[in-house]
């Protein structure tokens, strides 16, 4: 008899760690008037009120899955996005301080929003370069690179056999994305607000990405501006 060799989904091997690495939610308009309250240097905005929904639907879409624990930063837009999800599960966000987002130097506090906006020289340089220290004062690729692997380490070693869910940055998810695939420093860059990006953690310190940018459970209207740098 003929032995039959068919295809299966994906199931996670033994001793691997999920991750669903979720952008924070829309946060509020910069303006050169207001500028964000800072955190240890780093922009803190709050979230816009589409942040808000985006959130809902987003702990819509993941209650009923097997997650452990939620992770977010120091920074505020995460823990009000993990807000919906933690209540539907029962789980208290823990704070991962190096997952927060890439640090801007001179550009904090929502400027690098008016620059892109703008298309500032060194914003284009920036972009032509993907390197995020041609901001004067800005956090360098490689120490940008160390920090987050270390974040992204804490929560894989804690949850062996688990799925997890982290709410962090775009340039966070892009840095992580980018290390796993090998891929050009900002290919990853631009995910929408409140999507998902999923990836598993090997025990041999391999990451295998699943998907980027998912986003179907947010309606067309609360996608159209969520493609910002940060």
């Amino acid at each position: 008899m003929t032995r039959e060799y068919r295809q299966r989904s994906f199931t996670r091997p033994p001793g691997a760690t999920e991750v669903l690495l979720i952008r924070h939610g829309e946060s509020r308009a910069a303006t050169a008037e207001d500028p964000f309250p800072l955190v240890d240097g780093h922009g803190d905005p709050e979230l816009h009120p589409d942040g808000h929904l985006q959130a809902e639907r987003l702990a819509e879409r993941l209650k009923h899955q097997p997650i452990a624990a939620v992770y977010v930063t120091n920074l505020r837009r995460t823990s009000e996005t993990a807000a919906p999800l933690c209540r539907m599960l029962g789980l208290t966000p823990v704070v991962v301080p190096e997952l927060r987002e890439v640090h801007l130097g001179a550009w904090e506090g929502g400027l690098l929003r008016i620059k892109a906006h703008e298309n500032d020289p060194i914003y284009q340089r920036l972009v032509a370069e993907q390197r995020w220290d041609v901001i004067p004062g800005a956090e360098s690729r490689e120490r940008f690179h160390a920090r987050v692997m270390r974040g992204l380490e804490r929560i894989v070693r804690a949850h062996r056999d688990q799925l997890v869910a982290a709410v962090v940055h775009g340039g966070v998810i892009a840095q992580i994305l980018a290390h796993a695939t090998g891929a050009r420093p900002f290919a990853f860059n631009g995910a929408d607000n409140a999507s998902i990006s999923h990836i598993v953690a090997l025990p041999n310190d391999v990451i295998v990405v699943r998907r980027f940018n998912d986003a179907t459970h947010l309606s067309t209207e609360l996608r159209a501006q969520s493609s910002q740098l940060t």
